[in-house]
């Protein structure tokens, strides 16, 4: 994938998307969710293929990250994790998606 910088977090989305990075993946309690498709996977079913990192601004708890993603079965998308106190994703789930360098 080319690299690319993004100054913000919409900036990214919005580009990756333009990339063919169409689908907005949620990690909830037991699989990855395709927010359109409503496809689960599970983590060895996807690959991170790029990551971009955040600082919030003013505020730390701003700190989020965006992961560019491909799926075995061809879907790709984006997935995003904050880094705030209340965390909205599994993390773990998250943790053990392989990388592209894996």
């Amino acid at each position: 994938m080319q690299a690319s910088h993004y100054d913000s977090l919409s900036q990214a989305i919005n580009g990756l998307t333009q990339k063919g990075f169409k689908e907005h993946f949620s990690a909830e309690k037991e699989a990855i969710v395709g927010s359109q498709s409503k496809k689960s996977y599970a983590p060895k079913q996807l690959k991170i293929v790029k990551t971009f990192r955040f600082d919030g601004m003013t505020n730390p708890q701003d700190d989020s990250v965006v992961f560019a993603i491909e799926a075995t079965d061809g879907t790709r998308g984006t997935l995003v994790m904050s880094y705030g106190s209340k965390q909205g994703q599994n993390v773990e789930l998250i943790k053990s998606i392989p990388t592209a360098n894996d």
